[in-house]
């Protein structure tokens, strides 16, 4: 007892003779990028020197709050990545966590820019796939390494970051430490704002994180890409993944700030990927209908970037009407789409369903179905202010033919006057 009493008593004495060094400089210089950091420095660097006083010397710098030291901190961040091999307790192993974490965080406070490559190596150092390291410091240094603008060093990044989102969470202590680095790959690729770092952060978003890192990924998502559609496509195209995560992808592309180009070729994507992808599982088939009924939205607004717009309306119309429980709904937002988008091919293809419905009125079946449909595919034909004489003399017979109701013949003089005006 007496013995550990005076190592502390020892202990503290150095903490308040390097506290006092440190405020007697900076009040002599008045100014603390003028303070002469060559004694400390000196200090931290000694080969005799343990973890424990080197973390002294850093938390009474910390604490004086220093300004301009960002290559005291460089210095020291190198000596103690040199020095790594040297710990042999688990005190002189905490010691150098917590010294690594002052100089990281110090470093990454500065930006100081040349002390990316070294921020690189103390993420390697203290990987989580060693046992020794909680994670702390990685994510410290992953941070650190998107504030101080270490842009080279994003593939890297993006590679870790797509191995954590691989990795099973089992072990809760294991989950803890994965989700410190992925914290801290996060804060990089935000600060990075480049499109590569896109996908695997949407992943954190989508992955089996805790609700609180997944909001922090879906947070951070827009400051990485303005226009991430290309990675969005992609990530929608991939028949690996899920139309649950396809959804959520075709949503977050909505949420960000892309351009209506951009967000319109998306569109055309997720509703062919919606028609396309097989699958019999009816809650996979519910987010593919989600995804088209959303998509076929954004096209009637931002237009048509893509000619395949056109087949696949055709399916959300076609593939409800024959089927024994149609979507009306879908059937409906499609009309609407093709009405709006008002070209010469969907006013074509508006004029095909009106040819078959005009067929089924004449020779059958012509029941609640048909007659549901039919009230809004002439109108939809009408408000294209299409050319087509063919579409009025269609019209016109509709208008006057007996087989008709009054007020189909009604829709059918609507969408005449639509037309001329």
């Amino acid at each position: 007892m007496k013995i550990l009493g005076w190592y502390s008593i020892i202990s503290t004495m150095k903490r308040l003779i390097v506290a006092f060094l440190v405020l007697w400089f900076a009040g002599m210089q008045g100014f603390a990028q003028n303070v002469d950091m060559a004694h400390f420095e000196a200090e931290f660097s000694r080969l005799d020197a343990t973890f424990v006083e080197r973390l002294t010397i850093l938390e009474v710098i910390r604490d004086a709050e220093l300004d301009g030291i960002g290559e005291f901190y460089h210095g020291a961040l190198r000596t103690l990545l040199a020095r790594l091999p040297d710990i042999g307790t688990y005190a002189e192993q905490h010691a150098a966590n917590a010294a690594a974490r002052i100089i990281i965080q110090g470093l990454g406070a500065a930006r100081h820019a040349p002390a990316a490559s070294d921020l690189w190596h103390a993420v390697e150092s203290f990987d989580i796939a060693s046992g020794d390291h909680d994670g702390l410091v990685m994510q410290d240094a992953l941070t650190a390494l998107g504030q101080v603008g270490g842009r080279n060093y994003i593939p890297h990044v993006v590679e870790r970051l797509n191995a954590l989102n691989t990795m099973t969470l089992i072990d809760p202590e294991m989950r803890r430490r994965v989700q410190r680095a992925v914290i801290g790959s996060i804060d990089a690729l935000e600060e990075f704002a480049d499109v590569r770092g896109f996908r695997p952060v949407f992943f954190v978003s989508v992955g089996g994180y805790e609700r609180a890192i997944q909001s922090r990924a879906s947070i951070a998502l827009p400051n990485i890409a303005e226009d991430p559609g290309d990675v969005i496509a992609d990530i929608i195209r991939d028949p690996s993944i899920v139309p649950a995560i396809k959804y959520v992808a075709w949503r977050e592309m909505l949420r960000t700030g892309a351009p209506g180009e951009s967000k319109a070729r998306v569109a055309a994507v997720a509703l062919d990927v919606g028609w396309t992808f097989a699958t019999h599982i009816p809650a996979q088939q519910r987010d593919l209908r989600s995804m088209r009924i959303s998509a076929i939205d954004t096209i009637r607004v931002l237009g048509v970037m893509d000619d395949s717009v056109y087949v696949n309306l055709e399916r959300s119309y076609r593939n409800n009407f024959v089927n024994p429980a149609p979507d009306y709904e879908e059937i409906r937002r499609t009309l609407a789409c093709l009405s709006a988008i008002g070209s010469d091919q969907a006013a074509d293809i508006l004029l095909d369903f009106l040819r078959e419905l005009h067929l089924r009125r004449r020779v059958g079946p012509w029941g609640p179905r048909e007659r549901q449909v039919f009230s809004w595919v002439v109108p939809s034909l009408g408000a294209t202010r299409t050319q087509s004489q063919e579409a009025r003399l269609l019209l016109a017979t509709i208008e006057r033919s007996q087989d008709y109701t009054g007020a189909e013949q009604g829709w059918a003089r609507d969408a005449l006057r639509m037309l001329s005006n």
